[in-house]
């Protein structure tokens, strides 16, 4: 490293931590990296969608700065869903390949024995020398090693296997635990909500939240099957992640219920938003597979609410919630408060 880069190194870094505690941003080593690459401004895309985020929030939401850190920053090594595929792929390859050969080993195996048998069998019938009947068995013990030595081969493989199942569970788990986004909807998950949250809580500016829930999805499920209810949750998803801006970030909350965070919103302006949504779910068609039908009359229920000085995160979902409820009471398909 030159005089110039570390001097440029340090200014950076002199630049990115204030940044970073004045955003809440915790101190890892993944968020160092996308702060000090923002400061250095060598990824013009990245500074101009962290640009767009600041201008809405005065706290960095944690999973919006763990998706750019591996949308603009990580190597695919470290993004490892795609290689825990092909370890998986492999193993299967390898214990189909070792069952084959030892089954390849035992067919010969038992045509041995069949032979051997046989050739036994001449001991009685033909007068055989001791010497030709000691050459038989010899045989017999030598083909007899082969197949202990491919079946302990075997049983060596599928202990190997065993092992490596349950590192690739592990590791399996973790990637699930980790991911940041919901796979079925395509928006982000639970655990990013939780997250983001919990770190918005401790800005001052106005915010606001908003459950949803889909009405009557369990008839729909029913009615047209569980493939048919996935596909609402995809198309929602859609509706609800192209309806985002300001700032606004939309989640999978479970089920078939979603959440969506609206920085800078008072509850009035969340409730206009979401009365919009709810207009624009109303127009949904989803397509049953199995006749080609369009199916309409898709609705949701909406609650809203504003986080006041005294709300911890848990106060502001619970009072969402209740809206929710209320929603749901006096008849579905419509946002509360009023």
């Amino acid at each position: 490293m030159t005089d110039d880069d570390f001097k440029k190194s340090t200014a950076n870094l002199k630049q990115a931590v204030p940044l970073m505690i004045k955003n809440h941003v915790a101190a890892t080593p993944a968020n160092y990296a996308l702060w000090y690459t923002y400061v250095d401004n060598s990824m013009p895309q990245l500074n101009e969608e962290m640009d767009a985020i600041l201008a809405n929030f005065d706290l960095f939401p944690p999973a919006t700065g763990e998706h750019l850190y591996k949308t603009h920053i990580a190597t695919r090594a470290e993004t490892s869903v795609s290689e825990l595929r092909n370890n998986i792929e492999l193993l299967a390859n390898e214990i189909c390949c070792s069952m084959s050969d030892t089954m390849t080993d035992t067919s010969a195996f038992e045509a041995a024995i069949d032979k051997s048998l046989n050739d036994l069998e001449r001991v009685e019938h033909e007068e055989l020398s001791i010497e030709e009947v000691m050459m038989m068995i010899r045989q017999f013990v030598s083909e007899s090693h082969d197949i202990r030595h491919s079946t302990r081969f075997l049983n060596n493989q599928l202990q190997s296997a065993s092992q490596e199942i349950s590192r690739l569970k592990a590791q399996l788990a973790t990637v699930q635990r980790d991911a940041l986004f919901d796979s079925l909807s395509g928006l982000y998950n639970r655990r990013a909500f939780n997250d983001d949250l919990a770190a918005l809580m401790h800005g001052h500016q106005p915010m606001s939240i908003i459950l949803l829930d889909i009405d009557h999805f369990k008839r729909f499920n029913d009615e047209f099957g569980h493939l048919f209810g996935d596909n609402i949750i995809r198309s929602l998803g859609k509706r609800l992640q192209a309806s985002c801006r300001e700032g606004i970030t939309a989640y999978r909350f479970g089920g078939e219920e979603f959440a969506l965070i609206l920085p800078n919103k008072s509850l009035r302006s969340a409730r206009q938003f979401a009365d919009t949504l709810r207009r624009s779910i109303e127009k949904l068609k989803v397509r049953d597979r199995r006749n080609n039908n369009q199916v309409g009359n898709i609705t949701a229920s909406f609650g809203v609410s504003q986080r006041d000085d005294l709300d911890s995160a848990q106060s502001l979902l619970d009072r969402a919630d209740q809206m929710l409820y209320d929603a749901k009471h006096l008849g579905r398909n419509r946002v509360m408060p009023i």
